[in-house]
């Protein structure tokens, strides 16, 4: 399932040609996807003013000016396509990736500007939904989330309250949404990796200058991988159709059996299954 990194690149994809934008054609070709879409989909948003474009979490959120607020989730394989009269920009440095076979273009959106962007879910494990602007915050998907990893709030304060106490490692923690929004399993291997902290060290007992670490770790893979446009697992794709290459910046994921990058080390990457997860770390250098 595409990560935060992932995720940001989509936002950062689609914003120039959504943000400020008014919807004058919605198409949707099916009336679900992992959900059924809402009732009056197309009606609510033709016409309506895109006021800008965020992301929360793993989600894409568009504030229209009609009130409602668009979210979009990609599952595992959705991605968008955008195309428009000067042609396509990539947001990032991508490989391109094949075109998408037509029978999977399930959501279309065209703008009063003369974009097109359209929606494609191979396996349909995302959606969409309209919810309320004025009560986002209390809809189920997002009452209980964490701060984001890259804002002020994700600090070695923050983890130090969400891992008192607690004998579980932290890769767990981290993957919990209510602890920190949008980590998932490869940003959370990469970071415990450069913070060179066990995933399986009970998390109440990690000192505070190693949380300190911890938190500058996170921030730096996000935003490594955000400016190289992602990791494109599978067949993840950002905006334009397009593939993200910060897979060849792993250090630990999927990278059993060769050698720990980390300076000093001699250590090999080993994998272990965690609560259904693949974890890759180096038993030598994570403590």
């Amino acid at each position: 399932m595409p990560e935060l990194p992932e995720v940001e690149t989509v936002r950062r994809g689609l914003e120039p040609v959504l943000a400020g934008a008014r919807l004058v054609r919605v198409e949707a070709r099916r009336p679900d996807l992992r959900f059924p879409l809402p009732d009056g989909f197309v009606q609510r948003l033709t016409g309506a003013s895109v006021l800008r474009l965020e992301r929360r979490a793993k989600y894409l959120l568009a504030p229209l000016g009609v009130g409602d607020t668009l979210v979009m989730h990609l599952g595992m394989t959705g991605r968008f396509e955008i195309a428009r009269p000067e042609g396509s920009e990539r947001p990032g440095e991508f490989h391109y990736a094949p075109d998408p076979d037509p029978k999977h273009a399930h959501v279309v959106f065209e703008t009063e500007a003369g974009a097109r962007i359209t929606y494609y879910d191979p396996r349909r494990f995302g959606y969409m939904a309209l919810v309320e602007t004025a009560l986002l915050a209390l809809h189920p998907w997002f009452a209980g989330l964490g701060p984001e990893p890259l804002s002020p709030a994700f600090d070695a304060d923050h983890l130090a309250r969400a891992f008192a106490g607690r004998r579980q490692g932290p890769k767990t923690l981290l993957l919990d949404q209510r602890v920190v929004a949008g980590l998932g399993n490869i940003y959370v291997c990469e970071a415990l990796h450069r913070a060179r902290i066990s995933p399986f060290r009970p998390a109440g007992r990690i000192s505070r200058p190693r949380l300190e670490r911890l938190v500058q770790a996170v921030r730096e893979v996000l935003e490594e991988a955000i400016a190289a446009g992602g990791s494109t697992i599978s067949d993840y794709a950002a905006a334009d159709g397009a593939l993200g290459y910060f897979q060849h910046s792993f250090r630990v994921y999927d990278r059993e059996g060769r050698p720990c990058p980390n300076p000093g080390c001699d250590g090999v990457i080993a994998r272990k299954v965690q609560a259904g997860r693949s974890t890759f770390y180096c038993p030598r250098c994570q403590r």
